[in-house]
């Protein structure tokens, strides 16, 4: 049998990195991939892993907004590994609260890494999950706070059961279209371009998790969306309450959820807890 691997996105720092030395410190039987767009910055995290005695970490360039880069991830992965047993998508940005961009320019770039480069990367990667494997889509309760902001009729869509990958799509597309004509808030969308994309990220996670289960029926499959909380990180800033070590405990948690459960899967969940959607 090939050996394990593990794949974190935007790893190189943050709770990404915390994810990986989670996964090393839970005795994860298998190589964890740690990615990140700079090459320099990601080999240099591998290396600071290494340091505190964790050897099965390996490189991998991947930036999530570039559909070329994650289909080369891909190709590695099975050339070397013959498929993929964790994929915690963690990769994303957010503009600060006193950034100056308009608003139109927000929504778009970060929908395009938050949502767009997040499918990006499991429609690279999906076609390489073993039996067991475990997905974890990173989210935020900004997500669930945005879903509760928006319209009675938009939140009625977000929840259905029903929705398929590409209603979502076309949804997050016309947000931003929206956010560009200065006119989300009128057709019921909620003033946060990060909180948006969330909502995209966790209601994508129950779709998945979905169509994994009619696709792929036998497999033990299980993927799940999370918030890490309120983390210490660049984007969430230095009075954070949680450090990247707490943050990353959901995320790998998730992901390594033993063999034979059963849930969750499709959920939103945060400090190990299913949160209603």
């Amino acid at each position: 049998m090939s050996a394990k691997v593990a794949v974190v996105t935007g790893a190189n720092k943050g709770i990404g990195l915390a994810i990986v030395k989670g996964l090393c410190k839970a005795g994860f039987n298998g190589d964890v991939v740690l990615t990140a767009r700079s090459e320099a910055l990601g080999k240099e995290a591998v290396e600071l892993v290494k340091a505190e005695g964790f050897r099965n970490v390996v490189f991998h360039r991947l930036d999530i907004c570039d559909q070329g880069s994650s289909l080369a991830l891909g190709k590695f992965l099975k050339e070397k590994y013959g498929g993929l047993d964790v994929l915690i998508n963690n990769a994303g940005i957010a503009f600060k609260v006193n950034a100056t961009e308009p608003f139109a320019e927000q929504a778009e770039v970060t929908m395009r890494t938050n949502f767009w480069g997040t499918l990006w990367v499991c429609h690279a990667l999906f076609p390489l999950l073993r039996p067991h494997a475990r997905v974890v889509n990173v989210s935020s309760f900004v997500s669930q706070k945005g879903l509760q902001k928006c319209s009675p009729e938009l939140q009625a869509k977000l929840r259905r059961t029903d929705l398929s990958e590409e209603e979502i799509c076309l949804m997050m597309g016309e947000f931003v279209t929206a956010a560009q004509s200065g006119a989300h808030e009128a057709q019921g969308w909620p003033d946060t371009a990060y909180g948006t994309t969330k909502i995209g990220v966790t209601v994508l996670s129950r779709i998945q998790a979905r169509v994994l289960n009619e696709t792929r029926p036998g497999d033990g499959i299980l993927l799940n969306a999370c918030c890490p909380g309120w983390v210490r990180t660049d984007i969430a800033g230095a009075n954070a309450p949680k450090s990247p070590e707490e943050g990353a405990v959901t995320p790998v948690y998730l992901a390594l959820l033993p063999q034979g459960a059963k849930e969750p899967h499709g959920q939103l969940v945060w400090d190990k807890t299913v949160q209603e959607w």
